[in-house]
């Protein structure tokens, strides 16, 4: 029997679709405001690309949400090798992951978002690694695209087909100034991971100061195309954000604001008062990839969620990107990992993105 390790963070990713930018000491609040968890049926997500292993495969797991329950459910064989404690902490994933390589472990599937990572680097993890996409801030490049890659990456590895591995940085932001519109990230070590840039997502870059002059000249275009009388949801990013600077509009960097008629009508929305606001008039949705990685959804904006996207439409979304944000792409498509398959396959196809003033060029969307 092989034996892989699985480590579930289950309140990863709960405060993304309230508007909290993250869940770390604010797993209370998050539930209050009516989150639900989504790093459970992530990591079952992943567990389903492994079903063709499952008879030779034993999981080391901790009891519970952190992975017995998630295995159990895809009918695995488990081990468990930690019970944790009620609610879990940072503790008990350093102690579990501990727990699952000392137990002969040769390759651990994590599900969680970059503080989880940053956990495994304390936990001084040694074996290779492969992250579930489930936080809301997801910028380590140990991530795979999409749960169901970080199941078809371990496939490969168990099958012998990925054998080779590189150590991958492991970052993240610093949640307190990230609230307060202010990007502060840390290096905090490496994790082994296997050498597949086809199913891992690519570490997010900076926008350059060269851009500005370029980001400008798209808000401009884009403050031309705006209708009077509807509503328009401004999402995170630089790019976005100088729109709502050259409409003299104190937004927000990292949230989500609503502004119709050259006004600022609400700061910071989460998702269910994107889905209140919708009903009330036409709406349309401005959105800028992230630097590096790609993603237009599914990576620090999980309020514009699938059911945001159901109800505003592909014909009523705005792209902005730079030239230089695209080229360093290198022809990949722009990605999309909102939870709902039914939202994202409705993306998918090409459309266009603003470039500059006057100037558009044609991008593809994809959910694979």
């Amino acid at each position: 029997m092989r034996k892989i390790g699985l480590l579930v963070n289950p309140i990863a990713g709960m405060g993304g679709s309230v508007g909290l930018k993250g869940t770390d000491g604010l797993a209370e609040e998050a539930a209050q405001r009516g989150a639900v968890q989504r790093a459970p049926s992530r990591a079952e997500a992943a567990l389903k690309a492994l079903q063709p292993l499952r008879g030779n495969l034993t999981i080391l797991c901790a009891a519970g949400e952190m992975g017995e329950n998630e295995a159990l459910a895809q009918g695995f064989q488990t081990q468990t090798v930690y019970r944790p404690n009620l609610p879990t902490a940072a503790a008990d994933t350093i102690a579990a992951a501990k727990a699952i390589e000392a137990a002969g472990a040769e390759l651990l599937l994590f599900a969680g978002g970059d503080g989880t990572a940053r956990d495994l680097v304390a936990a001084g993890v040694q074996i290779p690694c492969i992250g579930i996409p489930a936080g809301v801030k997801i910028h380590s490049p140990v991530y795979a695209l999409r749960p169901e890659a970080a199941g078809e990456l371990a496939c490969r590895v168990l099958q012998g087909e990925r054998s080779r591995t590189k150590q991958i940085e492991v970052v993240d932001i610093d949640e307190d100034a990230w609230r307060a519109d202010l990007v502060r990230t840390r290096l905090y070590g490496y994790l082994t991971v296997p050498d597949d840039r086809s199913l891992l997502q690519h570490g997010k870059a900076a926008s350059p100061a060269s851009e500005s002059a370029q980001q400008n000249a798209i808000a401009s275009e884009m403050a031309k195309r705006m209708k009077p009388g509807c509503f328009y949801f401004v999402g995170p990013g630089t790019t976005t954000k100088a729109l709502l600077d050259g409409l003299g509009l104190e937004g927000t960097l990292l949230g989500v604001d609503l502004i119709a008629d050259g006004k600022l009508l609400q700061k910071d929305l989460c998702e269910a008062d994107i889905l209140q606001r919708i009903r009330e008039k036409e709406s349309f949705l401005v959105l800028t990839p992230t630097g590096g990685q790609g993603f237009l959804l599914g990576r620090g904006n999980q309020q514009i969620s699938g059911a945001v996207i159901k109800a505003i439409g592909k014909d009523h979304l705005f792209i902005l990107a730079t030239r230089e944000k695209l080229f360093h792409l290198q022809g990949r498509p722009l990605l999309v990992d909102t939870g709902d398959p039914e939202a994202d396959a409705g993306l998918s196809g090409y459309m266009r993105a603003i470039i500059g003033l006057g100037e558009e060029q044609m991008i593809r969307i994809s959910a694979d």
